[in-house]
């Protein structure tokens, strides 16, 4: 039996846009006073909502960072405007999929509508997006991809999510769903594959000319 829907991330699964993301970072946290490594920002914050981040900023440093979200936005946007890439072989992997597909992404709805624009994806996607501005709690908790599968009147059992972070593979656990790990993206790691596995990956692919027959071989 096939997904009844297939649900992606966007970031490091549709675009190329985690390192773009680390300059933003690193360039906004200096601007607060914050000194972190591009691999510690990698590490703890790939996969989760920019609020989810700012918080556990604000926790770490003990003091509040007002204006950051904006300000870290503005960095980001040319950035994207300029490099953002689709990762390579998406487009030809969602045109042969035959099951359903939408986005549930970390980022905020902006963010999410404007990298799919910029790579050329929106219009596989649209009006299907959703973000995690959009529920109580972001990933690892499954309340987006839950909020998903109910949006599109889909069976969380008989979803399948594409995900390249840990935070995001237990979220599509915890949700009842399926979860294929994605290691393609350009800040990911050779020991990825199997830390995603690890938090509950049914396979890991390393590019997206395997997505078909990986969800041949794990449909629900």
């Amino acid at each position: 039996m096939a997904a009844e829907l297939v649900i992606f991330d966007c970031d490091g699964v549709l675009v190329d846009s985690e390192l773009l993301s680390v300059e933003a970072d690193i360039e906004c946290f200096g601007e607060y006073g914050i000194e972190l490594s591009a691999e510690e920002i990698v590490e703890r914050y790939t996969g989760i909502s920019l609020a989810a981040m700012l918080a556990d900023l604000e926790v770490r440093f003990g003091r509040a960072l007002p204006g950051f979200a904006a300000r870290h936005q503005a960095l980001l946007r040319p950035l994207f405007d300029a490099r953002l890439r689709p990762i390579p072989g998406v487009a030809a992997a969602l045109d042969s999929l035959g099951a359903r597909r939408c986005v549930a992404s970390s980022g905020t709805p902006e963010r999410v509508r404007h990298a799919l624009a910029v790579t050329g994806l929106l219009e596989r996607f649209e009006p299907d997006l959703f973000s995690a501005a959009m529920v109580a709690r972001g990933k690892p908790a499954p309340d987006l991809f839950l909020h998903a599968a109910n949006r599109m009147g889909a069976a969380p059992r008989r979803c399948v999510v594409i995900e390249d972070s840990r935070p995001g593979i237990a979220a599509a656990i915890a949700a009842g769903m399926t979860a294929i790990g994605f290691t393609g993206g350009g800040h990911c790691r050779p020991e990825d594959a199997a830390r995603l596995r690890e938090a509950g990956a049914a396979l890991v692919i390393a590019g997206m000319a395997e997505l078909p027959a990986a969800l041949a071989r794990v449909a629900p």
